[in-house]
């Protein structure tokens, strides 16, 4: 595997792992590597520094604790939409419908829906929006 540094046409810098760099060039001719946060296909790789450890250390990640301008604006995004909305959890589709049809207080609301659910509000006019990253679990 093999980690690049990308950089698109429209000044998005981000960074790729890729099988080889045979895999890396085959995908690019194919127009199949693209910037992750604005979909453009004009891909290029930028200059990089390569993690070499010395021998006998272990392994550190190049960029920990170091967050991609990408990642924080996701992350930025994940605090607003908690922040400012209740968790309805696997009830969204039922909470949204309740409130379109006046059953339920208006509120804004996020949650979880599955693909069908949420194609049948869309085809009755409820608004609803796909979230970009996936709600936080708890566990035990």
């Amino acid at each position: 595997m093999i980690l690049y540094a990308l950089h698109c046409d429209q000044n998005h810098d981000f960074e790729s792992w890729f099988k080889s760099a045979e895999a890396f060039d085959s995908l690019l001719s194919a127009g199949l590597v693209s910037c992750g946060i604005c979909g453009s296909t004009k891909v290029g790789k930028t200059l990089m520094a390569p993690a070499v450890r010395p021998a006998g250390k272990t392994a550190e990640a190049p960029l920990s604790g170091q967050k991609s301008k990408f990642e924080e604006a996701m992350a930025a995004l994940r605090r607003q939409v908690e922040e400012n909305s209740e968790y309805v959890g696997m009830n969204f589709a039922t909470e949204a419908r309740a409130m379109h049809e006046g059953d339920a207080p208006e509120r804004a609301i996020h949650g979880e829906a599955k693909a069908d659910e949420a194609r049948a509000l869309m085809e009755d006019g409820i608004p609803v929006m796909p979230l970009p990253f996936l709600p936080a679990r708890k566990t035990n």
